[in-house]
């Protein structure tokens, strides 16, 4: 593996965040996010050629907490966009969660009334364990429920994005692309991108790249696709082009949210890999700036003097 800095786990740290109150940004039926915040820019025209970063495992750090929830809720609002609401029966002695409308309807359709309350409550202890970071223990709930109940979105997805959290890519791209194929979603984009970036798939990224970037996704979303993207290009020794995927993003932004603060860490890395101190310090002083503890921005930026 070639010596340097690597930025990757930055990137894998948001790349499988799930706004749990947001519906897909794309979905069957031409349904289109909420304008939550501004949007990034379209691209118009064929991507660039694309461009790399070195893939490392992910150190610990913040968990993607809000995913599991997120997987589960998908069929939580109804066809006015108004929340949708379920009784939660409890049983005596033991609190149980249920899943959303949506999500219940859908079981019930794909292994019949009688499983359904059964697969139901198993998925939901799978979210459960997921977001305790108890990803083997989640894996064991889930990989029978991805056989049992192979047409429900929300278990492809939460089980795609637990193997994706046990390191084992090319599962977790198998659940997210049959996610993708059963909804039509956009929204996984980032983490199926970055399980292939991990198999040295490059051609694969790029294709989910230039899906999302034309698709009208939330400006996170392109964000945190555009980290990934930026990072298989870096993978192929093409750091110039890397550099432009990443300063098309947001980097003139008052009030940075961590996906600015990720986008801005990649680019600075790049910046210092590509002989250009002085833009690649900046950057570095407005992450530590923002969040004196992110990564190790404080250390970087004290290395460049």
């Amino acid at each position: 593996m070639p010596s340097g800095r690597k930025w990757g786990g930055v990137a894998r740290r948001g790349a499988g965040k799930v706004d749990p109150n947001k519906p897909p940004p794309q979905a069957r039926g031409g349904r289109k996010p909420p304008a939550r915040e501004r949007r990034e820019p379209k691209e118009l025209g064929p991507p660039p050629a694309w461009e790399p970063e070195q893939w490392i495992e992910e150190p610990a750090g913040k968990p993607m907490r809000a995913a599991a929830t997120g997987a589960v809720k998908r069929g939580e609002r109804d066809e006015r966009g108004e929340r949708a609401k379920k009784p939660n029966k409890t049983a005596p002695g033991r609190p149980r969660r249920s899943a959303p409308t949506g999500v219940a309807e859908e079981i019930t359709a794909a292994v019949g009334k009688g499983q359904a309350a059964r697969v139901e409550q198993q998925l939901m202890e799978a979210a459960k364990a997921f977001e305790r970071e108890r990803y083997k223990d989640a894996d064991k709930l889930l990989k029978p429920l991805a056989e049992r109940a192979a047409e429900v979105s929300a278990v492809r997805e939460l089980y795609g994005l637990n193997l994706y959290r046990l390191g084992r890519w090319r599962e977790a791209a198998k659940q997210l692309e049959a996610f993708r194929h059963l909804t039509g979603s956009v929204e996984q984009n980032p983490v199926l991108a970055d399980s292939y970036r991990a198999l040295g798939r490059h051609a694969k990224a790029d294709q989910l790249w230039d899906e999302l970037r034309t698709a009208d996704a939330p400006g996170e979303l392109v964000t945190e696709g555009r980290i990934v993207a930026a990072g298989s290009l870096a993978d192929r020794g093409d750091i110039g082009r890397a550099i432009q995927i990443l300063e098309k993003g947001p980097v003139q932004v008052r009030r940075p949210k961590a996906h600015h603060l990720r986008l801005w860490y990649a680019l600075a890395d790049l910046y210092e890999r590509a002989g250009d101190a002085p833009r690649a310090r900046e950057l570095f002083k407005r992450i530590v700036a923002s969040e004196p503890d992110f990564a190790d921005a404080a250390e970087r930026l004290a290395g460049l003097g």
